[in-house]
């Protein structure tokens, strides 16, 4: 379920949040990888639209063991 108090981003907000340019949520919305609202003329993107994206992206460590022949330096 969505949160009700949803935060509308601008994409200049959008980008500061994601550390990148205007360009890169814009075609973020252009290739429809991303919810985003239309306020008339205006483009939102919902702040959660924006924490599923990087959730989405993100990589988790993996441990390797190591092998006996393998010795720390």
């Amino acid at each position: 379920m969505k949160p009700v108090h949803d935060r509308l981003l601008t994409v200049a907000q959008s980008a500061d949040l994601l550390a990148t340019s205007e360009r890169f949520p814009r075609r973020l919305i252009v290739e429809r990888r991303i919810r985003f609202v239309r306020v008339g003329r205006h483009i939102r993107i919902p702040e959660s639209a924006l924490r599923e994206f990087i959730e989405a992206g993100t990589v988790e460590p993996v441990a390797l063991a190591r092998s006996r022949s393998q010795r720390a330096a």
